[in-house]
């Protein structure tokens, strides 16, 4: 496979004349071919090897021209191409190893210049006169005068026919543009961008997104040129189909989301990055679904996108350097189990694969804020249809550890003033006014305080629901529960067999009638129960059948290793468990006696509840969440890389 380079614009602030005298274009040397067209101020290269070229075949076209915009200034561009023909085999390693060599060294021709033309100016050669037209010198007296001129003419006009100067477009992709409006990219990143836009032009035409769009599907593939283009082609085509460049300009939130959807944007990052803030443990999912649909719900969400690359671009010229990403803090306070609600969970997913598609590499850090211990189930849901690079992204934090003082706390990646007041930000009395003027447009960058302006989100009512939103059966909403009644003095367990040490048993049970007394049991005597023959690691189904239906008592036959809790009616309790040790755990659910309550047992007095249970495996849980019970806040791999 031949290797490809194309290098950006590099830009020698000197004029063409004096660069030519640097470069030294009147004599040939090896195999190289250059042509200098002094009338149209252009210097073309082509260079390729005789030795070996039946082994290895170099081809080098470089490319000198005056700068279009400022006549002061010469521009170089490149393109190299690299075809090892035969070597034992390893051809294509080779060839990239051998081009990761040249990149570098073309790196330093634009420093070799600079040299050079200082050591010029140092011996007192600051200027060189440009290259006149003999023609023009021509006396106006001549009586052929009017023929030369006309010849000259047409001479001139070949020349810029065959002459391609750089539009104004290919002029802004210099390296000086790349490193302030792109960011630092090393020599084959700068040609592989060069490469996409070329291929995309070829495709589309003048309408080719912007640069920095282009970046990112190539980051997201590695900066391969097909799979991006690829990846490319199919998100222009999903943005005309849908009209989504509209979706700015045209886009009305409903009533009930205005009213119920907690999250918008606030302030930024240290790192300058917009930041969006998200308190989904407040969002109602199952109203929102209900009163707006799933479509909508997909709009709210790519309009959040679209906004976020708008203020990425104001950003970076409000900054002076690029912002390419913004960052998302998510806030899990008040997140339970009927945030699982399954047509929730479809929704999401279909959010996720769009966004992931569609707008690659535009999330720079996600803050997961308060997160409770029945949080591992949705991330397990989630984060395998989450693209890696995202996921490294990812910062945890459990309990009150996001406000730490030092190292590990909110501090580390917003600045303290726009801390959202309701995670313990300053008042609106206490924020100084630090960075300076920003622009109207950045109604995120309120520079007067960190108060939110971020509905609370809540219950959405239900005269919102949509008739045509409901679905036919209930069987979503509660096909994971399980429904039971506990009359005076009655228990009933779930007996949860675990053969892989380190996974996590999770719970959600809502109390509907009177209260219980809940606990979380390991059974320790194994000789109690009789084995399976077969495999005596694994209860037979007479041992499980036995033990659903014994009366497991704390201290004599199992060991409590969740604290008793007493749930009152009405009350929604979720909870997770690190099962260290294999054997059976059970989840014991008693009807709780309040004192003083001498009534018989009616059936009015029963107690009832509806529970859910979940086993997650040690390998999902492990990578993906922390220790949920030591309150330590966990940290994916790449975030403290990320965190400056």
């Amino acid at each position: 496979m031949v290797q490809q380079y194309q290098s950006p614009v590099r830009v020698y602030k000197h004029p063409f004349a004096l660069v030519m005298l640097i470069i030294g274009v009147d004599f040939v040397y090896f195999i190289q071919r250059n042509v200098l067209d002094r009338r149209s101020s252009i210097l073309e290269i082509e260079a390729f090897n005789e030795s070996f070229s039946s082994r290895v075949s170099v081809i080098e076209k470089c490319r000198y021209f005056v700068h279009p915009e400022n006549s002061e200034w010469t521009c170089f561009e490149q393109t190299a191409s690299l075809d090892i023909k035969n070597f034992f085999g390893f051809e294509n390693s080779m060839e990239k190893l051998a081009m990761k060599q040249y990149a570098q060294n073309i790196a330093k021709g634009k420093e070799i210049i600079e040299y050079f033309v200082n050591q010029l100016k140092e011996e007192g050669i600051t200027y060189v006169a440009p290259w006149v037209d003999p023609l023009k010198q021509i006396d106006l007296k001549d009586e052929n005068l009017e023929s030369v001129q006309e010849e000259d003419k047409e001479k001139k006009e070949l020349c810029v026919a065959e002459t391609k100067l750089p539009s104004t477009r290919d002029m802004q992709l210099s390296s000086d543009y790349i490193e302030r409006y792109l960011g630092k990219l090393d020599m084959m990143q700068e040609s592989r961008l060069v490469q996409l836009r070329h291929s995309i032009e070829e495709l589309r035409g003048s309408s080719v997104p912007p640069d920095a769009t282009l970046l990112r599907f190539l980051r997201a593939r590695e900066f391969s040129v097909e799979k991006a283009r690829e990846m490319l082609t199919q998100s222009l085509h999903w943005r005309k189909k849908h009209q989504v460049d509209r979706l700015l300009e045209e886009y009305e939130a409903p009533q009930v989301v205005k009213d119920y959807f907690p999250g918008g944007w606030h302030h930024f990052d240290k790192d300058g990055r917009p930041l969006y803030v998200l308190r989904l443990g407040q969002m109602d999912v199952k109203g929102l679904l209900k009163s707006i649909g799933e479509d909508e719900l997909l709009l709210l969400a790519l309009h959040v996108c679209e906004e976020g690359l708008s203020l990425m671009d104001e950003a970076t010229t409000v900054w002076g350097h690029p912002v390419s990403q913004w960052s998302l803090l998510i806030d899990l306070e008040g997140l339970n189990m009927r945030h699982l609600w399954r047509p929730g969970i479809k929704a999401l997913l279909r959010i996720i694969e769009i966004v992931e598609a569609n707008y690659p590499e535009t999330m720079g850090r996600v803050l997961i804020i308060r997160a409770p211990r029945c949080f591992p189930i949705l991330w397990t849901l989630i984060s395998t249809f989450i693209h890696e690079n995202t996921r490294n992204k990812f910062v945890f934090y459990c309990g009150t550890d996001y406000q730490e003082q030092g190292s590990g706390g909110l501090r580390d990646y917003i600045n303290p003033d726009f801390i959202p007041d309701f995670l313990g930000g300053p008042s609106e009395e206490g924020v100084c006014e630090i960075y300076g003027m920003v622009p109207q447009r950045f109604y995120i960058f309120d520079m007067t305080a960190a108060t939110t302006y971020i509905v609370e989100g809540g219950v959405v009512p239900k005269n919102l629901y949509r008739l045509d939103l409901e679905t036919t059966s209930s069987e979503h909403e509660h096909s994971l529960y399980h429904s039971i009644s506990l009359s005076r003095g009655q228990s009933h367990h779930v007996v949860i067999h675990c053969d892989d040490p380190g996974a996590v048993l999770t719970w959600d049970f809502d109390v509907m009638r009177h209260n219980v007394l809940f606990s979380v049991l390991h059974h320790t005597k194994d000789n109690e129960i009789d084995r399976n023959p077969a495999n005596s690691e694994v209860p037979s189904p007479s041992e499980l059948e036995l033990a659903m239906t014994k009366e497991w008592k704390e201290g004599v036959d199992c060991v409590k290793v969740e604290p008793s809790v007493i749930c009152h009616d009405g009350e929604s309790i979720q909870g997770t468990h690190i099962m260290q040790e294999a054997g059976l755990y059970i989840l014991q659910w008693q009807h709780q006696e309040e004192p003083g309550e001498f009534l018989p047992s009616i059936s009015s007095h029963k107690a009832q509840l509806m529970y859910f249970y979940e086993t997650l495996p040690s390998v999902h849980y492990k990578g993906s969440m922390m220790s949920l019970q030591s309150a330590v806040s966990g940290r994916s791999i790449a975030s403290s890389s990320l965190s400056r």
